[in-house]
C-alpha cells in the first residue's frame, strides 16, 4: 500500500494535458470484441480499470497489447464468454460486457459487477432492455446468464437515462437483426464517443447526444483505430485544484461545452474562467464563496463524478453550501475524513449542508473511492500543514500520471509506501 504526502499552502500554475476519457475508454474496449478483427485504441489512460479491462478481454481469449500508449486489442481466437467473478467484481465497467458477448457469442455470464461502494447502482435497466431485444436471462447464486441465438431489434424506453443501460443497448444492438430505437436514452459525450467509435467498426448507430438512439443492426463489424475524448471528470478535478490553492491554471484537450454547468459553478465561486476551443484556463485569488446549491443531475447536469470535488472546494469558501447527491446514495462516505481536516459538513441521506470554514488543516485520511479520494488530495493541496492520503488504488482506478501532473504545478506532492 501506498500514500500521498501533501503539504499544502501551495499555488497551482502552469497547464495540464489531460488524458482520455476514463468513462469512454472503458465501454470501447468492451466493444471492440465485437468483431474478429484488430482494434487499437489510441493514448490509452495508464489507469488500473483499464488494465482491470484488457484483462477481462484476455481472460475470453484476446490477445491485448499496450505499446507507446496505445492498446491493441485482436480477439480473433476469442471463445470464451464467461468474466471471472473475482475480475467483474473488482470492476463495474465489466457489466458493458453483456451486450458486447452476447453480440459475439450469443450467450454471456457475469457475475454481480463491482467497483467503488458510492451506492447499489442495480443493472435491473440493463436486464430488461436485453430482454426487449429477446435475450432469456436467469439470476442465481450472484451470477447472470444472458442467452439469445439472434437478438431482434426493437423499440426501447428507459425510464431513466442511465449511461451504463444506453451503452449496454448499443453494444447489444449493432449486430441484431433489425432497427433498434431507444427512447430516453443518457446524453452524455461518451455515448458519442461510442457511437463514433462504433460507426467506425462499420455499425449504423445515429441520434447519440440525444434522448432518441437509433441503431441499424449489420450482419458484422471489422477493425478500426480510435482516439478517444478527453476526460472532462479530470479536467474538473484540475479545476478544483487551481480553485482550492489559488493561481492560474491551463486544462488542454476539453470542450467547454462538455463541463458548462461545472464553469459556471466555478464562476460562482469566484473564480475567473477563460475558454477557447479546447483550453479553459482558471484564476483563483483569495478566499472564495461557496455555492449556494450544487445538484447532481444526468448531462448536461452536474456531473455525480464532480460532487466530490466540489465538496471539498466548498468546505474552505466563504459562506455555506447545499449539495445534492441525486445519482447515487452513499456517495458522500468520504465526508467523515474531509471532517478530520476540519470542514465542517452535515450529512443527512442525500444531501450534504457545508458551513465553509476559514481554512482546513492536515491530518491522516483515507481514500474510500475513486472520486471521493480525489476531493482528500484537493482539500489537502489547500489546506494548512502537512496531510497523508492512505489507500491510493481507488485514485489509480481512475487519474493516470496524478502526483506528477500535480507536482508540474507546484504543488508539494510525494508517493511513498506505508
Amino acid at each position: 500500500m501506498e500514500k500521498y504526502v501533501i503539504e499544502g499552502g501551495r499555488r497551482l500554475a502552469g497547464s495540464v494535458a489531460l488524458q482520455s476519457a476514463k468513462n469512454s475508454v472503458l465501454p470501447l474496449l468492451a466493444a471492440s470484441i465485437l468483431t474478429e478483427e484488430r482494434v487499437t485504441i489510441r493514448d490509452a489512460p495508464n489507469i488500473s480499470d483499464v488494465a482491470c479491462m484488457a484483462q477481462i478481454l484476455r481472460e475470453l481469449g484476446a490477445n491485448v497489447r499496450f505499446s507507446g500508449g496505445n492498446v491493441t486489442i485482436d480477439s480473433a481466437d476469442a471463445c470464451c464468454h464467461e468474466i471471472p467473478s473475482s475480475l467483474t467484481r473488482e470492476l463495474r465497467s465489466s457489466v458493458f460486457m453483456l451486450g458486447s458477448l452476447l453480440s459475439r457469442f450469443g450467450r454471456a455470464l457475469i457475475a454481480y459487477p463491482g467497483g467503488c461502494d458510492i451506492g447499489l447502482r442495480p443493472i435491473d435497466l440493463h436486464l430488461s432492455a436485453l430482454k426487449r431485444l429477446g435475450v432469456g436471462i436467469s439470476e442465481r447464486d450472484g451470477f447472470i446468464f444472458c442467452e439469445c441465438a439472434r437478438m431482434k431489434g426493437a423499440e426501447i424506453l428507459l425510464d431513466f437515462p442511465s449511461v451504463g443501460a444506453t451503452e449496454n443497448i448499443l453494444l447489444a444492438a449493432v449486430k441484431a437483426e433489425g432497427r433498434t430505437v431507444v427512447t430516453g436514452a443518457a446524453k452524455e459525450p461518451e455515448i458519442v464517443d461510442l457511437q463514433n467509435f462504433l460507426n467506425a467498426m462499420g455499425a449504423k448507430v445515429a441520434g447519440a447526444g440525444t434522448d432518441v438512439i437509433e441503431v441499424e443492426g449489420v450482419k458484422a463489424l471489422h477493425g478500426a483505430a480510435f482516439r478517444p475524448m478527453k476526460d472532462r471528470i479530470e479536467a474538473g478535478t484540475f479545476l478544483f485544484a487551481a480553485a482550492a490553492c489559488g493561481g492560474e491554471v491551463e486544462v488542454e484537450g476539453v470542450r467547454p461545452e462538455n463541463i458548462r454547468l461545472l464553469l459556471h459553478k466555478l464562476r460562482e465561486n469566484g473564480c475567473k474562467i477563460h475558454a477557447k476551443n479546447d483550453k479553459i484556463r482558471i484564476e483563483s485569488g483569495g478566499r472564495l464563496k461557496c455555492n449556494r446549491r450544487i445538484e447532481t443531475m444526468p448531462f448536461p447536469g452536474f456531473p455525480t463524478d464532480l460532487q466530490a470535488q466540489a465538496t471539498a472546494l466548498n468546505a474552505s469558501c466563504a459562506g455555506c453550501a447545499l449539495i445534492v447527491e441525486n445519482l447515487f446514495e452513499t456517495r458522500f462516505k468520504y465526508v467523515p475524513e474531509l471532517q478530520k481536516m476540519g470542514a465542517d459538513i452535515e450529512v443527512k441521506g442525500r444531501t450534504a449542508f457545508v458551513r465553509g470554514v476559514e481554512r482546513l488543516h492536515g491530518a491522516c485520511v483515507t481514500a474510500g473511492d475513486l472520486r471521493g479520494g480525489a476531493a482528500l488530495v484537493i482539500a489537502a493541496l489547500g489546506a494548512e500543514g502537512v496531510t497523508e492520503v492512505l489507500d491510493l488504488s481507488h485514485i489509480d482506478r481512475g487519474y493516470a500520471d496524478f502526483r506528477t501532473k500535480l507536482k508540474k504545478l507546484g504543488a508539494s506532492i510525494r508517493r511513498v509506501g506505508v
